[in-house]
């Protein structure tokens, strides 16, 4: 089942449950000014507000198709009146077309699947680099210089957390959370043991030990 992300810049996004049609399940999740709290996998499309509390919407915009994360996201402009210069300024900041708001569970599930039945649908990037290290998303794999490293899956994405974030102190919480791993809950420290193979597998192919840990709060992955 292919796994499609909407994320919206209110708080609507924390309340609404998932949506499965034609053997694609949506999700719905918040995002701010920081990007995505956890890892995208798949199509996503975000629902940007025209006012926000942390940014204005047509800079939100600008920050999303500068992030990696979300350069490829099909990006909605929620205004607040129908006004010919507020839907140029909208585009020409980003965003792929608007709508007029309030936004509701049924208005956004009509807009995505209507565009998706037109064909409208951004892949997302298909290769990270950060310095020496390369995932390739679409093979799942990742190389350090060009050498393989054997990773498990949830290292896997382990890998891909950090090289989403990196030089930035990632706490067990986060990292959990990142990974999608919430719910049902599991022990922070797993996260040490999914840390440590990772270590090894770095290791391994060349990697040495970019994953340095900031004690009582977590760990960083320093790139250089």
């Amino acid at each position: 089942m292919q796994v499609i992300t909407i994320f919206l810049t209110n708080a609507l996004g924390e309340t609404l449950d998932e949506f499965v049609h034609d053997d694609r399940c949506f999700l719905f999740s918040r995002i701010d000014a920081g990007g995505p709290r956890q890892l995208v996998d798949g199509p996503s499309w975000v629902f940007v507000d025209w006012v926000m509390e942390e940014c204005a919407g047509l800079e939100m915009c600008r920050r999303l198709r500068a992030d990696p994360r979300t350069s490829e996201a099909h990006i909605t402009m929620v205004l607040e009146e129908d006004e010919d210069e507020d839907r140029r300024r909208a585009l020409k900041a980003g965003a792929d077309d608007y709508m007029i708001g309030p936004l509701t569970r049924n208005a956004v599930l009509d807009r995505v699947l209507a565009l998706q039945a037109q064909g409208v649908e951004r892949n997302p990037g298909k290769q990270l680099e950060c310095g020496a290290l390369t995932i390739d998303m679409s093979a799942l794999q990742a190389r350090w210089h060009g050498t393989p490293i054997v990773l498990r899956p949830n290292e896997f994405r382990l890998l891909r957390y950090f090289a989403e974030n990196p030089n930035r102190v990632l706490s067990r919480e986060k990292l959990i959370e990142g990974l999608g791993k919430s719910e049902p809950a599991i022990d922070e420290r797993t996260v040490d043991v999914w840390v440590g193979r990772l270590r090894r597998a770095l290791k391994a192919a060349g990697g040495g030990n970019p994953l340095r840990t900031v004690r009582s709060m977590g760990y960083v992955f320093d790139l250089d």
